[in-house]
């Protein structure tokens, strides 16, 4: 019976070549968007999965909130995870990270810049998975000055990972000896490192701070410790210890805060969870979102259900060509189950066709999404032993549910009213297909406007005054080989014809990082009158270099000696700490030795945004310090390369075999909202999708119109309908649903946008004409699609049309 309805349904496909490359081109559409969008869920969804204990392991995460000032960070005091698996046998094991980042690695005299160096516990690897190819996990990362790299490392250095016992130089300062190398980290890891090394051989004067938050600290739990446990023994901890050192700094324990509405909290990130739903400061690396992954997934059913959609339209609007097939099968005695099953066969075998094609699709457009979404996916992922059997259930679930419908419609038709004709045909006698058109373009017009909702927000954010030119600035970045010869390199990069000013700095306002510093009002280091602020450190040029405005006093200066002890605020620190006259006010910080250290305030520049705008400008002190990270330069556009050529040849000069790596700000600017850019283009690449899916319905159902009005368009021409009311007949119908769809996407579209837009602390508001012009896209693509099938059936001979009959 099976073989009969197969061999049935191929038949009835290849008699309607036409009509069945439309329902297969449009379900391999949807699907090639959907299985893209899956692999991207999935991969989201996987982050640091490959850990044994992946269940087990927390970090622990600080929320402190200070005089009106809100701190949130992925680090923690060092001693309290050493602490609590001291005090709590229910902690299992800690380990704790100091993050170096960039670092110089020597190789043939030449020091190289690589990236993700990390100083860590020797715990490390009993907390984490980690696959050693060489060396012994228990005892690598015991001894001082020793190393820990990954496969790539070992082979971009040495051509091969049989390197335990060799030796890395680096930072110019550091022999290292080589104690294992690990294979890397899946791309699936909230954070990569390439260089490991033991925590003890980086700064460790904090040891005993319980005030500092200055490391990423992990635990892992013996199984079956309750997260409500761990937190009620991770606040007895802090109550214990950090309250005695805040007793005797500012002589206030935390019971005295708390009561002035300031807390000191430290909470447990699951590990599986910090991908997708932490987003705090001192992170290893850029997270996800679990937002985006929401939106894409409402995106793929949807664009699937287009598809869906599509073939329930195309299959019920050639109901009256399936009708006396349907009414000559009762009369043979079919059953109407039988006849459901030979329908539902048939869309389940175009669904498997369209599958085959989406497929094939995906395999040409993978790297292409790939790009788009920034990930690492293979083609061999199509081909995973958990996609197959979700792609084998999909082609069943997409069958039936395009299917469903056309089978449920023709199989109910009667036979004597079949083989009399009577059967409704012709756009209007369909509610139900009309719906579904308007169910598409509802979805294509929401993608839409959220596509140019998303442009004007990053459009908003390039050109919005952010009080500092990032044009033309040339950023020189790890100048510390440069070591006291930094200002000497100023100096001679400033004799570079093109260049016009040089800061030297260890905070930009592209950069991240920032310190977070409480100041105090008085002497007294009173606890009641402390403010944490950000605190960068800049020498006298900063300021004029970024082209940035004082909106009183003065900049620093080098006819000021006493400027060491001098600070320069922002409009917004100045509010905060309510000085009506801030030239004559001083702020207090502690020296090495924890007495007050008093600060003059110099000057207030104009506010500018230091952080994404994603964030409100935040209190912000600038402080005269030679501390350098890296130099700004302020250039002209007329002969870029050579310049940089020029500066080139300067650093070689006074770094030779260092590294020199340089981009321009407005670059670095651009890459803080490279998740939204990213998202642009994705939410463009699905609504082409979406439109496209949507269009090739609208084709079949415009063509079938035609088809069904054959002898009414004739008899129109012979009487004198000219060829242009014709096309308006045929379209006005399909231009009236999209009008529907627009008035019901709208309201939609402007929720979930400004939903999206309260992320942004600086944000557009949505105009009228946004929905319009999508409303107009929306219409004359339809039109366009209508019109092309509809000007062909208004000029057809009517002679032809008149012989149908």
């Amino acid at each position: 019976m099976l073989k009969n309805y197969i061999k049935t349904a191929l038949r009835n496909l290849w008699k309607s070549k036409g009509f069945s490359a439309l329902n297969i081109l449009g379900l391999a559409a949807g699907l090639s968007v959907f299985l893209m969008i899956v692999l991207y869920v999935a991969d989201e969804l996987s982050y640091d999965t490959y850990n044994k204990n992946r269940d087990r392991i927390y970090r622990l995460d600080a929320e402190i909130y200070f005089n009106n000032t809100l701190f949130t960070a992925a680090t923690a005091p060092e001693p309290l995870a050493y602490t609590l698996v001291k005090d709590y046998p229910q902690v299992e094991q800690m380990v704790r990270f100091n993050y170096q980042g960039d670092i110089l690695v020597k190789k043939d005299n030449q020091s190289i810049q690589d990236h993700h160096a990390v100083f860590a516990d020797s715990t490390f690897f009993k907390v984490f998975t980690a696959s050693m190819i060489q060396g012994d996990p228990a005892t690598a990362l015991n001894e001082p000055n020793s190393i820990v790299i990954d496969e790539t490392a070992a082979k971009r250095y040495f051509n091969t990972t049989d390197v335990v016992g060799k030796n890395l130089y680096i930072d110019n300062s550091t022999n290292c000896k080589i104690t294992g190398v690990i294979k890397d980290l899946p791309a699936q890891s909230h954070f990569h490192f390439s260089f490991i090394r033991p925590l003890r051989d980086s700064y460790r004067g904090n040891a005993d701070n319980w005030l500092a938050n200055n490391v990423q600290s992990y635990i892992l739990v013996k199984p079956g410790v309750s997260r409500a446990f761990l937190q009620s023994r991770i606040n007895a901890t802090i109550d214990k210890y950090l309250s005695v050192q805040l007793q005797n700094l500012v002589h206030s324990s935390l019971k005295d805060q708390e009561k002035r509405g300031n807390y000191f909290r430290y909470h447990l990130m699951p590990l599986r969870k910090i991908h997708l739903y932490s987003n705090v400061s001192y992170e290893f690396e850029a997270n996800g979102n679990i937002t985006y992954v929401y939106i894409f997934s409402v995106i793929a059913v949807f664009i699937l259900l287009i598809a869906c959609v599509n073939f329930m339209n195309l299959s019920t609007a050639r109901s009256a060509n399936r009708a006396k097939e349907v009414g000559i099968r009762k009369v043979a005695g079919s059953l109407r189950v039988q006849l459901m099953t030979q329908f539902l066969t048939e869309s389940t075998l175009i669904t498997f066709f369209a599958f085959v094609l989406a497929v094939l699709i995906s395999l040409v457009i993978l790297p292409l999404f790939n790009q788009l979404a920034d990930k690492q996916m293979h083609v061999g992922s199509l081909f995973s032993t958990w996609l197959l059997p979700v792609m084998i259930i999909l082609i069943f679930v997409v069958g039936c549910v395009a299917g469903s419908y056309p089978a449920f419609y023709l199989s109910s038709f009667q036979p004597i009213k079949v083989l009399k004709g009577a059967i409704a045909t012709g756009f209007k006698s369909s509610w139900l297909r009309s719906t579904l058109v308007v169910f598409q373009f509802c979805v294509s017009i929401i993608l839409i406007i959220g596509t140019i909702v998303i442009y004007k927000q990053l459009d908003y954010i390039r050109n919005r005054q952010i009080g500092y030119d990032r044009e033309q600035v040339l950023v020189l970045h790890n100048t510390y080989p440069l070591g006291r010869q930094i200002k000497n390199f100023r100096q001679e990069i400033l004799k570079i014809t093109g260049v016009d000013n040089a800061t030297i700095s260890s905070n930009l306002p592209t950069a991240n990082g920032f310190n977070q510093n409480g100041w105090f009002r008085d002497a007294a280091l009173d606890a009641n009158r402390v403010t944490i602020m950000t605190t960068i450190y800049v020498d006298e040029n900063y300021i004029p270099t970024l082209s940035m405005q004082m909106a009183a006093g003065r900049n620093f200066s080098p006819e000021y000696p006493t400027d060491s002890l001098g600070l320069v605020l922002n409009e917004t620190a100045v509010k905060l700490l309510g000085f009506k006259d801030p030239l004559r006010e001083e702020l207090y910080n502690t020296d090495d030795l924890n007495r007050p250290l008093a600060y003059r305030v110099v000057g207030v520049v104009k506010d500018f945004n230091f952080n994404s705008m994603h964030n409100k400008v935040g209190p912000l002190i600038m402080q005269l310090s030679k501390s350098a990270g890296s130099i700004a330069l302020r250039v002209n556009g007329r002969n870029l390369p050579s310049l940089i050529d020029n500066v080139k040849a300067k650093w070689n000069a006074m770094a030779p075999g260092q590294p020199f790596a340089y981009t321009f700000m407005d670059a670095d600017f651009n890459n803080i909202y490279y998740a939204e850019q990213r998202t642009g283009k994705l939410f463009i690449t699905f609504a082409v999708f979406a439109i496209f899916i949507a269009c090739l319905g609208l084709f079949g159902l415009v063509t079938y119109a035609s088809e069904q009005r054959t002898k009414e368009i004739g008899i129109r021409k012979v009487l004198g309908a000219r060829a242009s009311g014709i096309v308006a007949m045929l379209s006005k119908d399909f231009a009236r649903l999209v009008l529907y769809a627009s008035m019901i996407s709208f309201p939609i579209a402007w929720w979930a946008m400004n939903k999206w837009l309260q992320s942004f602390a600086y944000r557009i508001s949505i105009s009228w004409w946004v929905f319009v012009i999508a409303g107009i896209i929306a219409l004359l693509i339809a039109l366009v699609t209508v019109s092309f099938q509809a000007i062909k059936a208004a000029i057809a001979n009517p002679v032809k049309s008149l012989k149908t009959e």
